[in-house]
């Protein structure tokens, strides 16, 4: 299986000719060469993660693809058939086998209502916590997409949360919040709380892939 990194909190996996998006956002180039295109997942209703514009892109080259997503994101999502997840489902699209975890945003501020939220594991391979700090329990995570900043992250809790995963591969999402400078001093904090449990730690930029 081969992930591919986009803009933001956008992943692509590919597999026997297959292919499953996760969260095209507001912040990422309309994805293409969608022929193989089997399902597009969705944690949540934030723009970072989806909008209407993407996903009607995503339809016209894709029709009837399904689409996965918390019971919050289709109540945003009015008008697209979304196939609502809850933590502990599993699904089967294609060669992919989603399992769902986690079921809340991270808290931004009092002030900002918490929303529906699902982290995906892939293949019993990568796990996608959307934005949260939800740990897959019971599961060896192999691989992480961790994310490393947006309105809800502090560095601090973000090295937590790697350590408390320990995969044994990670590589940083949800980055088009920070700097350049600040995206690399996240991405060495991650490195460290990866290596402590004597894992590897990857830096994808956008268009990068990893084989898994």
């Amino acid at each position: 299986m081969r992930v591919s990194k986009f803009e933001h909190a956008a992943l692509r996996l590919d597999l026997n000719g297959q292919t499953l998006l996760i969260d095209p956002g507001s912040f990422t180039t309309p994805p293409d060469d969608l022929s193989g295109l089997v399902g597009v997942v969705l944690t949540h209703e934030h723009p970072d993660h989806w909008t209407p514009e993407q996903l009607d892109r995503i339809l016209r080259a894709a029709p009837g693809t399904p689409v996965y997503g918390p019971e919050g994101l289709a109540r945003a999502a009015d008008g697209y058939e979304i196939t609502v997840v809850s933590p502990g489902d599993t699904i089967e699209v294609g060669p992919f086998t989603l399992r769902f975890f986690g079921g809340t945003h991270a808290v931004i501020h009092s002030s900002i209502p918490t929303i529906d939220n699902v982290g995906v594991l892939v293949n019993d391979e990568l796990y996608y916590p959307g934005d949260s700090y939800a740990v897959p329990e019971g599961v060896d995570v192999q691989t992480l997409a961790a994310p490393l900043g947006g309105p809800w992250l502090k560095i601090g809790e973000a090295m937590d949360y790697v350590l408390a995963v320990k995969p044994r591969r990670a590589f940083g999402t949800h980055d088009m919040t920070l700097s350049v400078i600040g995206r690399n001093m996240h991405r060495q904090r991650l490195q460290w709380a990866t290596e402590q449990n004597g894992g590897e730690f990857f830096v994808l930029d956008p268009g990068d892939t990893l084989d898994l």
